[in-house]
C-alpha cells in the first residue's frame, strides 16, 4: 500500500481473495438477506449527519487547507473525526459479509462545501471507513459519474459515462461509496438489492441452475485490457467460506465477453442463469431504489450487494454528478 490507498491491481487482489469452502447448497439465513420490500420500512439503514458532525468536518477541512497536502496524501490523522468516528465504525460492521451490507448517510452540505473541499471530504471519509483504492488501471481514485457524451453502442464504453441504464453489478472492491453532488431532472435512481436473497431464491426456483454460479464466466474487462492481456478474465461469479456468501456478478461484462473469439460462449442455460438472476434483482419486493440527492451518501457492499441505475434525463446546464470511492476494508 502507497500513501494511504491501494493500487488497482493491490485492490482487486484483496478483492478476490475470497474464502472458498466448496459450492453451497442450501439457502442462508443471515442479516445480508433483506428485502427491499421490508427493509424499506426500517430506518436503522439511515444516518444523518448532525450539527456537531458538520462542525467537525469544518474543522477538519480548514485543517487541511491550511497543511496544503494533496488530498492523495492525506491520512486518516490528517482528518480527525472524534465524534463521528464511533459512527464510522459502526457503519463499517454494517458493511461487512456479516452486516446488512449497505447504508445511507445525508445532510453533508455539498452546495456550501464546492466540488473540490466535498471531494476532500470524501476521501477522508473513506479512510476513515477502510482503504481507498484505484478504481482503473490508470490509477483513478476519486471517480466522476457523469454523462460525457459516449457513445452506449460503443463495446468499449463504460457506461456509467453515460446517461444509460446500467445492469447489475458489482465493482472489484469490498465497498462502493457515491456521493450525490447534483441529481438528473429524471430517472438515475440507484437501485440495489441482496445477492444472497438473490441466491436464496435462485435455489429455490432453479436448483438446478443454481451450482453454475460457482464455476466461472468470462468478464469483459472492456478497456482496461493492456498489451500481452487478453480481453476477458474467467471469474466465479460466487465464493462460501468462513460462514458467508461472497458474490462478484456483473450482469453487462458476463453478456458482452462474447465479442472475443477466444472467451467460452455463454450456452441456453448460463443465459437463462444470467436472466432469472437480474429477474429477481430486479423484482420490486427484493429491489431497493433511492433516488440520491446532494449530501447524500450511499455505501453499498460489493460482496453480498449487487447495484443497478436506472437510464437518466439532465437538467439542462446542470447535469447529474456523483463522486464514487472505492475502498477495502
Amino acid at each position: 500500500m502507497e500513501s494511504g490507498f491501494r493500487s488497482y491491481a493491490a485492490q482487486t487482489v484483496h478483492y478476490f481473495d475470497r474464502p472458498d469452502d466448496g459450492v453451497l447448497d442450501r439457502p442462508l439465513d443471515s442479516p445480508a438477506a433483506w428485502r427491499g420490500a421490508e427493509i424499506v420500512r426500517d430506518r436503522s439503514w439511515r444516518f444523518a449527519l448532525t450539527a456537531e458532525h458538520i462542525a467537525e468536518i469544518d474543522a477538519a477541512l480548514a485543517a487541511v487547507r491550511v497543511s496544503g497536502r494533496p488530498t492523495a496524501a492525506l491520512r486518516r490523522e490528517d482528518f480527525p473525526l472524534p465524534t463521528l468516528g464511533a459512527e464510522i465504525s459502526r457503519w463499517r460492521a454494517a458493511l461487512e459479509v456479516g452486516g446488512r451490507g449497505f447504508l445511507l448517510v445525508s445532510g453533508a452540505p455539498v452546495e456550501r462545501w464546492g466540488e473540490a473541499e466535498t471531494a476532500v471530504f470524501f476521501w477522508s471519509l473513506g479512510l476513515h471507513l477502510g482503504v481507498p483504492g484505484a478504481q482503473n488501471p490508470d490509477g483513478d481514485l476519486l471517480g466522476h459519474v457523469r454523462d460525457t457524451g459516449d457513445d452506449v453502442a460503443d463495446p468499449l464504453v463504460r457506461l456509467y459515462r453515460t446517461s444509460a441504464k446500467i445492469r447489475y453489478h458489482c465493482d472489484a472492491a469490498d465497498v462502493v461509496g457515491l456521493l450525490c453532488l447534483r441529481r438528473a431532472r429524471r430517472g438515475g435512481f440507484s437501485r440495489i438489492a441482496s445477492s444472497v436473497t438473490v441466491w436464496n431464491e435462485i435455489l429455490r426456483r432453479r436448483p438446478d441452475l443454481a451450482p453454475r454460479l460457482f464455476e466461472t464466466f468470462a468478464l469483459d474487462i472492456r478497456n482496461e485490457e493492456r498489451p500481452g492481456m487478453t480481453g476477458w478474465l474467467p471469474i466465479p461469479p460466487c465464493r462460501f467460506g468462513a460462514g458467508g456468501l461472497r458474490t462478484f456478478y456483473h450482469s453487462d461484462y458476463f453478456r458482452s465477453a462474447g465479442r472475443h473469439a477466444d472467451a467460452p460462449p455463454l450456452n441456453p442455460d448460463d443465459l437463462a442463469l444470467l436472466d432469472l438472476y437480474d429477474e429477481i434483482a430486479g423484482s420490486p419486493d427484493v429491489r431497493l431504489d433511492m433516488d440520491l440527492a446532494p449530501g447524500d451518501i450511499q455505501f453499498v457492499s460489493n460482496h453480498t450487494v449487487v447495484h443497478a441505475r436506472t437510464r437518466y434525463e439532465d437538467t439542462p446546464g446542470s447535469p447529474r454528478h456523483l463522486l464514487r470511492l472505492w475502498l477495502s476494508l
